[in-house]
């Protein structure tokens, strides 16, 4: 009997201790030092005032019932610094200026992409993440900085999910929400600091409102973490966008039979010239620009309703209110309409060599134009540029994200949804035959979804119908497709995009340009040091930096390759001497800028 006590008191002991570095590593990620840059330099990609309103815009996120002055008063688990502070934030790769000071429109002196919203009827402002926080990029040069506007992010925000590589913004920001809970002296500060005047008559109130986002906060790290939903750790700059906006619209909100595996992360893409695009997402499965980002902001936390207080499904005109701000939304829209693609900096990454450049123009006629020059169809509002959509088994890169988009099925029954009221909604094509509501496909599931939420959301904002197909965007439908293949887009500001491939799998266009075995199978990310001979970010190891592995699922870093052999399986084109890789590089720092135009 002694002897099963001891046993039992040291598995006690041995369990408090795991438990206790699992703490301290959830509390305490392994986060990358963050120098601030000498200076920020904004190419001429738009004006001062486009890059504001895209920055700062809400877009209706609501971040888990997150309060923006909530956010902006948490402390760390084990200190007293602010978690806003701008040079902690900056260390999950978040974008901030050297010295920059709180703002009219950033007043919590937050990163790019992190505002506030107001819902109608309500006093409480929340904390709105945008489209700008992932689609924001910077390089890193000799201590200067260039920033991308419509770029590539690399920061590491979606997983709540604790791991002992940490890291994570959603991780660490539980962290500091349960020790802003659970320490009295913590809660005690938070308190005042958020309420001032009213702490006294708002405390409790405060603290019962601060209690219910924490545990929607941690219902969803649990769920994510027992079910396994992201077994492919997404590390800087990826996310897995379709896994989680279904697992979110579909799981949490109908039923936990409709969770799915997400395990295809993918980057983040630059937003130049998109809205001139007939289809867009990696496998081009979207078409009406307001539908795509109101699925956007969906997947970044905006509210939305399926049932009554009851539990009932909404029907008929009650589907579906959100938070979604349709306006604002439009807004962003038009302001990237002007966003031009950026312009390789002499004076900041070094002088374009014009005559290698000059070869590397007909290299690139004659290997990359097929697929990256895409047809145009002149039009009065835009000139559509029809991307070619390449399958996958040709191209071979990582197939998937395009085969979970395609595979994945939901049950949607529980919204009961007709037939008749189906085929009424903005979505094309049409259903020719009844539509089996327990096996629908995340990409038509979203559309219908995203049909319900758009009209309701106009309803909402008193947009009249006459105004609707312009804000809906070119008098769009909502296309959706499900093809099991990746668009090549245009490559204007290509070299400002790192990496490369849809899942980041490839860290530098001179790699890309190689045949896979001359590919890195491991390199380090979370750096914005720029490598401007390679055209890619710094991939040696670095303290916390993110290993990157080719071998893991999701991550494979085959296909586009330029070698000898049958075209297909991978195989897109002959191999290409080192040489011919240089000069293809060159043009690609100029292609579709001013600079191309000096070329002899």
């Amino acid at each position: 009997m002694r002897h099963l006590l001891r046993l039992l008191v040291f598995v006690a002991a041995l369990l408090g201790l795991v438990l206790a570095v699992v703490l301290y590593y959830v509390a305490n990620p392994k986060l990358p030092a963050w120098t601030p840059a000498e200076q920020v330099h904004y190419l001429e990609q738009w004006s001062a005032a486009d890059r504001e309103t895209y920055y700062f815009t809400p877009q209706g996120t609501q971040v888990k019932g997150l309060r923006y002055d909530w956010f902006t008063a948490l402390e760390l688990p084990f200190s007293q610094q602010r978690f806003a502070a701008p040079e902690y934030l900056a260390r999950f790769g978040f974008l901030v200026d050297p010295g920059q000071k709180a703002s009219a429109t950033n007043p919590g002196n937050l990163p790019v992409g992190f505002t506030q919203h107001q819902n109608a009827g309500n006093t409480g402002r929340f904390l709105d993440i945008t489209c700008a926080a992932c689609h924001t990029g910077e390089l890193r040069f000799k201590g200067q900085a260039v920033r991308i506007d419509g770029g590539s992010a690399q920061h590491v925000l979606p997983s709540s999910v604790p791991t002992l590589k940490g890291g994570s913004f959603g991780q660490a920001l539980v962290a500091s929400l349960v020790s802003t809970y659970y320490n009295p002296w913590k809660f005690e500060r938070f308190a005042r600091n958020v309420l001032g005047q009213d702490y006294d008559t708002q405390r409790q109130q405060l603290r019962k409102d601060f209690k219910a986002s924490l545990d929607t906060f941690l219902k969803v790290a649990w769920n994510d973490t027992h079910r396994g939903l992201y077994p492919t750790e997404e590390g800087p700059g990826r996310a897995d966008a379709f896994g989680r906006i279904a697992n979110a619209s579909f799981g949490d909100a109908i039923s936990p039979e409709n969770y799915r595996v997400a395990n295809a992360p993918v980057d983040y893409p630059q937003l130049w010239d998109m809205w001139t695009f007939e289809w867009v997402q990696w496998n081009g499965s979207a078409k009406q620009p307001m539908a795509r980002n109101i699925g956007e902001a969906l997947g970044v936390g905006a509210t939305l309703d399926f049932f009554d207080k009851n539990g009932q499904p909404l029907t008929g005109d009650a589907r579906y209110p959100s938070s979604v701000r349709v306006r604002d939304l439009h807004l962003i829209e038009e302001t990237l309409q002007r966003l031009a693609p950026p312009a390789w900096p002499e004076d900041l990454l070094g002088v374009v060599d014009k005559p290698l450049a000059a070869k590397g123009r007909i290299l690139f006629a004659e290997n990359c134009a097929g697929c990256h020059v895409p047809r145009i169809t002149p039009g009065k509002e835009r000139n559509v540029q029809h991307l070619k959509m390449v399958p996958v088994e040709y191209m071979g890169t990582d197939p998937g994200a395009a085969n979970n988009i395609a595979d994945h099925r939901f049950d949607l029954t529980a919204l009961q949804w007709k037939q008749d009221e189906l085929e009424k909604l903005d979505v094309e094509p049409k259903p020719t035959e009844p539509l089996d509501l327990s096996r629908m496909s995340v990409a038509k599931g979203l559309a219908y979804v995203t049909a319900f939420v758009r009209d309701r959301a106009y309803q909402d904002a008193n947009i009249p119908p006459a105004e609707r197909p312009q804000m809906d965007g070119f008098g769009l439908p909502i296309g959706v497709r499900e093809l099991r293949a990746y668009k090549a887009r245009p490559l204007a500001g290509v070299w400002a995009t790192p990496p490369f491939l849809h899942n980041g799998s490839v860290p530098s266009i001179y790699q890309l340009l190689s045949p896979q075995d001359e590919r890195a199978t491991t390199f380090y990310k979370g750096t914005f040091e720029y490598d401007p001979r390679h055209l890619g970010y710094r991939t040696e190891a670095f303290a916390n930096g993110f290993q990157f592995d080719t071998g893991i699922t999701g991550n494979h870093n085959s296909g586009h390759e330029f070698r000898a052999g049958k075209l297909g399986n991978g195989v897109i084109g002959r191999g290409l001497l080192p040489e011919e890789r240089w000069a293809l590089l060159e043009y690609l720092k100029v292609l579709g800028g001013p600079l191309e135009a000096q070329l002899p």
